[in-house]
C-alpha cells in the first residue's frame, strides 16, 4: 500500500516544444514517434481492412513465337496476301510486334511486304467506313 501512494523517483519529462503544432512531428509527417498505432509497419494483405488475397491466380504468359522464324522464311512475299492479311487491322494499320509475336527482322520485312501489297491493291489501305 505504501508503494501505491509513493511518487515516482523521476518526474515525467515535459513535452518538447520545437515550434510545431501537433503530435505528428516536424514537417507534418507521422513517424514511428508520432501517434500510437501510426507509422509502424503495414499489416500484410495490401489493402487496409481486407484479409489476405486467397483467390489470386498466377498467370504465366505464353511466349509468342515468330511464325516466320518457325517456318525458316528468308523472304516474305508481298504477292501472297493471305499470309499478310492477319498482320493488319480492319482499319488497315499494321499490327505491332507485341501483338503478333514476330521478331524484329521479320517485322521489318513484313512491313515492307504489306506496304508493297497495299500499293498494288492486294491489301486495302483502310476498310470501308
Amino acid at each position: 500500500m505504501a508503494d501505491e501512494n509513493a511518487t515516482p523517483s523521476q518526474p515525467a519529462a515535459p513535452p518538447a516544444s520545437g515550434g510545431h503544432s501537433g503530435p505528428s512531428g516536424p514537417g507534418g509527417h507521422s513517424g514511428p514517434g508520432g501517434r500510437p498505432g501510426m507509422g509502424g509497419p503495414r499489416p500484410q494483405g495490401g489493402r487496409p481492412g481486407a484479409g489476405p488475397r486467397r483467390g489470386k491466380r498466377n498467370f504465366v504468359r505464353k511466349k509468342k513465337v515468330c511464325r516466320f522464324c518457325v517456318d525458316k522464311a528468308d523472304f516474305i512475299d508481298y504477292k501472297r496476301a493471305e499470309i499478310l492479311a492477319p498482320f493488319i487491322q480492319e482499319r488497315g494499320k499494321i499490327l505491332p510486334r507485341r501483338m503478333t509475336g514476330t521478331c524484329a527482322r521479320h517485322q521489318r520485312w513484313l512491313t515492307v511486304a504489306i506496304k508493297r501489297a497495299q500499293n498494288i491493291a492486294l491489301l486495302p489501305f483502310a476498310a470501308e467506313l
